[in-house]
């Protein structure tokens, strides 16, 4: 059974990500990360089905947009590429087709119209709305980071091997037995076991597999800071940061997949 492929079928039946982080075992970040990177999206079209909008904005604001009878066909195109990067040439280049140049000037100067302003300002708010993300989340985040260790993601075994010599013969000792060493391989967890979260990147140089995880120490300092901004604004709100990705998050989901 494929997790993600499950959980999938869950959420587009409404179930709630700590719900489904229950049922399968994993944290709701993870189930978060499946979202994000598999596309999942209720109500989205069938894929069979030809779509002309960009992939990434929300149902919600394309009905908003298709609602406006004050814009153009292009003007509406506009805004929903402007959303996506917040940059009116190129927004205006996949909108109308245009070259770099007359995008460098024609993007600004549709943005500055009126109803373009008036609607991109509405939108950007229900993105906003949208994609809202909880201190909490991200404290949680910064945590994992700092917690984290190459062994949520790696593993290994040791074995013996008999020491060779340059010219391939079995290198002896003083009393003429055979010289041992321990030798680990080290390789990959299976992947329904990796939070790949904790995983900034990966790729195979030319000794084998590199993995490369967050920067612990930039996550304490910004968990530090966070901690810091708090206890400014109120000596009695305060943030505890506990390592508990061995454990249960508070919520109930685990904190490793």
């Amino acid at each position: 059974m494929i997790k993600w492929k499950e959980a999938e079928k869950d959420y587009l039946l409404g179930m709630k990500y700590k719900d489904i982080a229950s049922k399968y075992d994993v944290s709701i970040n993870t189930v978060k990360s499946w979202k994000s990177r598999h596309g999942w999206q209720r109500g989205a079209p069938d894929k069979k089905s030809v779509h002309t909008k960009p992939k990434k904005v929300a149902p919600k604001i394309i009905d908003e947009l298709e609602a406006n009878d004050k814009l153009t066909e292009k003007q509406k195109s506009f805004c929903l590429f402007y959303l996506q990067q917040f940059n009116a040439t190129q927004a205006y280049q996949k909108a109308y087709g245009a070259t770099y140049e007359t995008s460098r000037v024609e993007g600004s100067r549709n943005l500055a119209k009126p109803n373009v302003k008036q609607q991109i300002a509405k939108l950007k708010k229900q993105l906003h709305s949208d994609i809202y993300i909880s201190i909490d989340d991200i404290v949680k985040e910064y945590a994992k980071q700092a917690f984290a260790s190459l062994g949520d993601v790696l593993d290994y075994k040791v074995h013996k091997e008999i020491v060779m010599d340059n010219d391939g013969n079995v290198f002896l000792d003083t009393e003429d037995n055979p010289v041992e060493k321990h030798v680990a391989d080290i390789y990959l967890k299976p992947s329904e076991e990796i939070d790949w979260s904790l995983v900034q990147e990966m790729h195979r140089g030319k000794d084998g597999l590199v993995v490369k995880l967050y920067d612990k120490q930039k996550a304490l300092d910004s968990l530090t800071k966070l901690a810091d901004t708090f206890k400014d604004k109120d000596d009695n709100n305060m943030i505890q940061i506990v390592d508990d990705i061995e454990g249960d998050d508070e919520d109930g989901s685990k904190g490793k997949t």
